[in-house]
């Protein structure tokens, strides 16, 4: 054994990075196995780089739409192979942040691939066959996920991508179809019609963005049709087959057809990387490609923690970062609070934006409530019709009883932005009484979302 940690944790993406600096910041000595780039999937090819894709989208949509505000400008165009350079470096930049981070910390980077060894010990092997032994009083796993594979439609990075070749693209096809309309596929739907990809999206369940309040998803799917994007909502994949000029790919259910199609996207959901980790003969448990655990990321197995997407949805950095510094908090003994995956915001950076928190409307009645519903339209708010961004709602589910707010989902330009408002008040367990005194400020977006709740209680101003 060459060396010993108190805390070692393998995967460095949002959750094992946040998790190593809590760790460091109460004093444990800490290790961070890594066998890619620090930050993981989300900094890398996830969150961060769509971001910064989705933003040169909305700057394209702006300049085309200039005449509108009274600016003259020349004919915009898409650059993509510069959208995708920026994306990269962006990525780049944060991946470099993280590494520092590390270091500032005093936290230990081992490159390579970590197996757990039996009695506190983990294998670390690199990619020239090189492995060694170190020992760790505790272990957490944080390895992530990765797409979803569909049997009849391999991905190839050629005509059949992954949300990589998707941040990457090889070259712009004249039609894509993706499978898949939860956050990604809806993200990367509104990306690609952008830059003048005639796009078609795809769904199983009976309606895009399946985790969202219902009447927030019908808004979206509103709004894409409108643009241009094409949708199957209760459709699956029949069959594909590929000819000389693309797919050609039969659909099945709500919408049976054939379409043709330059290249499919697929963004059919995430496993688990669960395998090669050393699990076999432990206490941990494995369900449905996920890590079992209670809300401080213990497993069946003592001194076997896991966090973040490995161990189950919702499949978010923000609550992989939680998760982790509950975790690490809990073994220091410093008695933090559970996690609670009803308090864990949602964001979709679509075009429209999406953004929740708690419970559905419907969700909510499911659950035995008598509910309070506010609803409050951009349309009717100053700030959102000088910026030309009427499109969109606030709305708010409170128990009647109590007064407690359930749930909120917000749809429109930068909402991403405002539901952590909501997020706090929920912390707080604040009432519809502390949210109707609040005073925000004029004029703003925000504003909504204080109509919102007035509303619910028949006291909306501005509608």
């Amino acid at each position: 054994m060459t060396s010993s940690f108190d805390l070692a944790i393998v995967g460095g993406g949002p959750g094992g990075y946040v998790a190593a600096i809590r760790a460091a910041q109460l004093g444990m000595r800490t290790a961070v196995i890594e066998k890619a780039a620090l930050g993981g999937i989300c900094l890398n090819w996830g969150c961060i780089p769509t971001k910064a894709l989705l933003r040169s989208a909305d700057v394209l949509r702006l300049v085309k739409d200039a005449a509108a505000y009274g600016v003259a400008v020349a004919e915009p165009r898409a650059d993509v192979p510069a959208m995708v350079a920026r994306s990269r470096a962006v990525a780049a930049q944060l991946n470099k942040g993280v590494a520092h981070l590390m270091k500032k910390h005093g936290v230990t980077v081992l490159n390579g691939h970590g197996r757990l060894a039996g009695q506190g010990r983990l294998q670390v092997s690199t990619a020239d066959g090189q492995a060694s032994i170190i020992g760790a009083g505790h272990i957490v796993l944080a390895t992530g996920a990765r797409a979803r594979p569909l049997p009849q439609l391999p991905v190839d990075g050629s005509t059949v991508w992954s949300y990589r070749e998707a941040l990457a693209p090889p070259s712009i096809p004249r039609r894509m179809l993706i499978v898949g309309a939860g956050a990604i596929g809806v993200e990367f739907a509104s990306f690609y019609h952008a830059v003048g990809v005639q796009v078609t999206l795809v769904e199983m369940a009976e309606r895009i963005l399946p985790t969202e309040d219902a009447e927030i998803a019908a808004q979206v799917a509103s709004q894409l049709r409108r643009d241009g994007i094409a949708i199957h909502a209760g459709t699956r994949v029949e069959g594909a087959r590929r000819g000389a000029s693309g797919w050609t790919v039969t659909l099945a259910g709500g919408a049976s057809a054939q379409l043709e199609t330059d290249v499919v996207l697929v963004a059919a959901g995430i496993v688990g990387n669960v395998e090669e980790l050393g699990l076999e003969g432990t206490g941990v448990r494995v369900e449905r490609t996920h890590i079992v655990t209670d809300g401080f990321g213990r497993t069946g197995e003592p001194g076997i923690y896991a966090i973040g997407d490995v161990a189950g949805p919702p499949w978010l950095a923000h609550k992989a970062s939680h998760e982790g510094v509950i975790c690490v908090e809990n073994i220091a003994g410093l008695q933090p609070h559970p996690l609670d995956p009803r308090r864990i915001p949602a964001c979709t950076y679509s075009h429209p934006q999406v953004a929740s928190i708690g419970l559905t409307e419907a969700q909510a009645i499911a659950a035995g409530h008598r509910v309070r519903v506010g609803r409050f339209p951009f349309s009717a708010n100053g700030k959102a019709i000088a910026m030309g961004a009427t499109a969109g709602l606030a709305k708010v589910v409170f128990d009647e009883g109590s007064g407690e707010l359930l749930g909120a989902h917000m749809v429109g330009d930068e909402v991403t932005e405002m539901i952590q408002g909501y997020g706090i008040a929920q912390a707080l367990e604040t009432t519809e009484a502390e949210l109707m005194s609040a005073v925000l400020p004029h004029p703003t977006l925000s504003e909504a979302m204080h109509e919102a709740v007035l509303d619910a209680y028949g006291r909306a101003l501005h509608i």
